[in-house]
């Protein structure tokens, strides 16, 4: 487009000196007219940024996104400036496609995270959260988050390849959660936010443990993701990663989708988007499972490495939502279980408990309402249970039971000439671990509260 462009103006130019081609016009111009405008032209294009090759499209989006907490965990308070956290950190994204025959096209997606402040693994001591080597593909700064390569045809559908998503990563947040882009940054099932990474408290004393003591995600754990797991409640099925996967074509609103790679993980699953009379509906699930050969991760209470043999996690997700689309009123929830091989848990539990499985659910209720002429207003209230999501070091304290409670208000307002979306919420967490008082003495008991105020905002480019 820019060659025709520059074609055109030259052409023009060439115009231009020729009706004026008298001497004294000539001398007026003061030189070569159409030299100036083709230097002109030069310099344009050498600043302005472009496509290696005419073939394939390229278009760059994402989005900035930054929060403000302020959050209370019964004996201390303060406030931080962080990003929404990993995978939702802000991004660039460069996508394009090219055709190769009617009904074959071919592309690429690269996204790039910036990440300088994770709220992972932020807590009290810590305001500025970095990588944490239990999730080797998370990283603070400036990290690849997905790379890939694929072919598409309308008729069989779509092949990927490359370091991607698996099609159950989020597929029942935000594949499912119809109440805006705003409102799944504002509030989701798994805890993202400044929270998962805080020291447990109980009567305002920290739990002495891992690292000095122990925190939430070691009661919101998910086996699937890593070896030594990771704290993030529901969404366990696995992050970017080295994968091949295939998505089908759309039939009457429903499709498939399924992904292999790394070592011997895989999932498969189904989607279905579509309007029942007045009512919009969306519905997602998926089953993945991941296995590893013979690991070993530390054992920090006593010292040494714990041999916990062959990985066999499996995880179920379903999700969905349904609006009625003249009043904007929705319903969202979600559920998880994920099934354990107990040989992974048993060496790790003093009082020979083998942790099998674990559960959680996360309901969303509220309106879509364009009550201000700057865009839409999402007022809702949510509310999530996990139940028995022990890692490694609550089980080596003897913990064979948890259960976290969480709810909280949030209102978000889009702001529809930037592209823009701020949030204000409020979150209050709830937590109890049980076990046999012979074994856990110090981790078992009730928890105490702790709460956030987080005002947020992110805007698309």
């Amino acid at each position: 487009m820019k060659f025709r462009k520059s074609i055109s103006l030259l052409g023009a130019a060439g115009l231009a000196c020729a009706m004026n081609a008298l001497p004294a016009r000539a001398a007026d111009l003061g030189g070569d007219c159409c030299a100036d405008l083709e230097e002109r032209i030069a310099e344009l294009e050498a600043t302005t940024a472009r496509k290696g090759n005419r073939k394939v499209s390229l278009a760059i989006t994402g989005w900035v996104a930054n929060i403000v907490t302020w959050w209370d965990d019964g004996a201390e308070s303060n406030v931080y400036q962080t990003g929404p956290g990993t995978t939702l950190a802000s991004n660039v994204q460069f996508v394009g496609q090219a055709q190769i025959s009617p009904g074959w096209t071919a592309g690429y997606h690269l996204h790039i995270e910036v990440n300088p402040s994770d709220p992972f693994f932020t807590d009290q001591d810590t305001s500025a959260g970095s990588f944490s080597p239990g999730l080797p593909s998370f990283a603070t700064g400036i990290v690849a988050l997905q790379s890939y390569w694929f072919i598409k045809n309308d008729n069989l559908g779509k092949l990927s390849v490359g370091k991607i998503s698996p099609y159950s990563d989020n597929v029942t947040i935000i594949g499912v959660d119809g109440s805006g882009l705003g409102s799944i940054f504002a509030a989701n099932s798994p805890n993202f936010g400044s929270f998962r990474n805080f020291f447990l408290r109980r009567n305002g004393a920290r739990i002495p443990g891992p690292l000095g003591s122990f925190r939430w995600d070691d009661i919101a754990n998910c086996w699937q993701i890593a070896d030594a797991g990771a704290g993030i409640s529901l969404d366990c099925s696995a992050a970017p990663a080295n994968l091949v996967r295939y998505d089908s074509p759309v039939f009457g609103g429903f499709s498939i989708s399924g992904s292999w790679g790394e070592d011997d993980f895989w999932d498969v699953g189904a989607r279905y988007s579509g309007k029942v009379g007045d009512f919009q509906v969306n519905v997602a699930g998926s089953y993945s499972q991941n296995k590893d050969e013979a690991h070993i991760v530390p054992n920090s209470l006593f010292g040494g490495l714990i041999p916990v043999g062959d990985r066999d996690t499996s995880y179920f997700q379903i999700g969905a939502y349904v609006e009625h689309v003249p009043t904007g009123l929705f319903l969202y929830g979600t559920y998880g279980h994920e099934f354990i091989d107990s040989a992974n848990a048993a060496t790790a539990s003093p009082s020979g408990f083998s942790l099998d499985s674990d559960d959680a659910f996360y309901l969303k209720a509220g309106v879509k309402q364009k009550w201000f002429p700057i865009g839409q207003t999402v007022p809702y209230v949510e509310y999530q249970r996990t139940e028995d999501m022990l890692g490694y070091f609550a089980l080596e304290a003897g913990a064979t039971g948890s259960e976290i409670e969480r709810w909280g208000v949030v209102v978000v307002q889009d702001i529809d000439a930037a592209a823009m979306s701020l949030w204000l919420a409020y979150k209050h967490y709830d937590g109890e671990i049980t076990g046999p008082a012979a074994t856990c003495t110090t981790l078992c008991g009730e928890l105490d509260s702790f709460q956030r105020v987080e005002f947020g905002g992110l805007i698309l480019f």
